[in-house]
């Protein structure tokens, strides 16, 4: 069953509503975390206040595949407006909570409604304009997506000082309410004849498969040890369920993941390299601000502007990226950003307690340089390797796996962080077993080298030790991330240049 948008009353119309619900969801990701202080005070809820943001998190992730296949089967326009729907439902209902367990389940709506907005974006400009065009237009839209990422702190600090936190879900209604309003008039998609199947089967077990891998991820290493009986019968069971899922998909009359489509090496390509990107970009980057306060000794506020110099390079060559998609070889530019990220990978892996400041912005902006040009055009690559019949779900695809691969990177990267610490801690309290042993274990927990103060109360070698210690631990970080890289960079030299398909 075909998907194609044949009447455009207002492209312009259309562009804009896509980019409202956008920007959206790119802001719901990050807006909500400078105002958790103040809304635990105002509801309470500290011991749970983490699912806030894991409960969207999941949500959106899980939503992801089963939103895009649904919009290939009946139309892109009324999946996004339930999208749309699910998102402004989960908003309101999140701005008059009472409770945090309240809170918790409405951001679960409000993500959902997230996993529709975000791929189908994509895929909406993907199908009203012109191949030609696309590139620039996915370059813009990662551009949007990087301001919204870098505005939410800021905006939502500013809501939450001068009106109410509340407001930080309010906003999101009017807002959400008129982009759906241009999309319902301006998109036309043809009436289908046809009676659509809906594989309801395999959505439910990609559901599960995909919130209990994701529970391992965040359970993992915080309430359960890594090795507990509760995260290995996690794995076992997500992994139990994805089988039972490709075993229903490889039967389904209309599957929500047609296996079929990884048999076209360049969206199984595209699928390898964004998981390895985000395996490695988002688990190491994570602890970059840790690095830079710890380590350097930056205060918090300049460790989060420093964060800043990476998100513009990241959207300044995104909107390059897409311009450079219809003048470059799209494998050429997905195997330099590869390695501009590998290079920035690299140079952090040989950061140290002399590191300065301004290198590691030259690093990130290495990084964000090559971020910027991969995001877009991996999502170039992998909707013109298949018609518009599946374009929902594959794009769908590079948006669901770049998710599990952040999300899985953060996790274990930080484990093994947190093991070299832990040994390395142990061997050095031995030397220092002179220092009383309270006072010892405050000086040796990575987390109070960051308070003011502390430092300057610590013997020299043993400061010099811990800091060391520290360093050697991101170090160890940024080349497992660069392996990733590195795994992903040779997958890119295997594509091939496939020429955009018309609608």
């Amino acid at each position: 069953m075909k998907v194609i948008v044949k009447q455009i009353n207002n492209r312009k119309l259309i562009t804009i509503g896509v980019i409202m619900g956008l920007i959206l969801a790119s802001l719901d990701q990050t807006i909500v975390a400078t105002a958790m202080p103040t809304i635990v005070g105002n509801i309470g809820g500290m011991s749970v206040y983490s699912w806030v943001f894991s409960a969207y998190m999941i949500l959106e992730t899980t939503g992801t595949l089963i939103f895009g296949k649904l919009s290939d089967i009946f139309g892109r326009r009324p999946i996004y407006l339930i999208g749309m729907g699910l998102f402004i439902l989960g908003s309101a209902l999140s701005g008059i909570s009472q409770t945090m367990t309240q809170l918790i389940f409405f951001r679960a709506i409000q993500g959902l409604g997230a996993g529709a907005l975000m791929p189908l974006a994509l895929t909406i400009i993907s199908d009203v304009y012109p191949p030609e065009e696309r590139g620039k237009m996915q370059g813009f839209l990662g551009g949007v997506f990087g301001i919204a990422s870098i505005l939410g702190p800021l905006i939502g600090g500013l809501l939450t000082e001068n009106l109410s936190w509340r407001w930080l879900f309010y906003i999101n209604i009017p807002f959400g309410v008129t982009a759906a309003i241009m999309l319902a008039i301006a998109l036309k998609e043809p009436k289908r004849k046809e009676r659509p199947t809906v594989d309801v089967l395999g959505a439910v077990f990609l559901c599960i498969a995909t919130i209990t891998l994701l529970m391992t991820t965040i359970w993992g290493g915080s309430k359960y040890a890594w090795n507990s009986p509760q995260i290995i019968g996690l794995f076992i069971a997500g992994f139990i369920t994805i089988g039972l899922f490709i075993l229903v998909e490889r039967k389904a009359k209309e599957p929500i993941l047609p296996l079929f489509l990884f048999k076209n090496r360049t969206i199984a390509l595209t699928s390898i390299i964004v998981f390895l990107m985000g395996l490695g970009m988002f688990g190491a980057i994570s602890y970059i601000p840790l690095f830079v306060q710890s380590v350097i000794g930056v205060s918090p506020s300049i460790s989060g502007y420093m964060l800043m110099p990476m998100m513009a390079a990241v959207i300044l060559a995104s909107i390059t990226g897409g311009f450079l998609i219809n003048k470059m070889s799209v494998k050429l530019i997905i195997a330099i950003a590869m390695g501009l990220m590998a290079i920035g990978f690299f140079l952090m892996s040989r950061m140290g307690i002399h590191t300065s400041v301004l290198e590691v912005i030259i690093y990130m902006i290495i990084i964000g340089i090559g971020m910027g040009l991969l995001m877009p055009t991996l999502t170039y690559a992998i909707q013109n390797a298949t018609t518009a019949e599946h374009r929902g779900i594959t794009t769908s695809i590079n948006t669901f796996f770049r998710s599990i691969g952040g999300t899985f990177g953060v996790s274990i990267l930080g484990a093994l962080m947190n093991s070299k610490m832990t040994s390395g801690i142990k061997e050095i309290a031995k030397k220092f077993d002179y220092i009383p042993k309270e006072k010892l274990q405050m000086f040796t927990n990575p987390q109070v080298l960051m308070q003011p103060g502390v430092k300057e109360q610590m013997p020299l070698n043993l400061l010099e030790g811990i800091l060391n210690l520290f360093s050697s631990a991101i170090n160890r970080m940024f080349l497992i991330g660069l392996i990733f890289l590195c795994l992903g960079l040779i997958a890119s030299l295997f594509l091939k240049n496939d020429k955009a398909k018309e609608s």
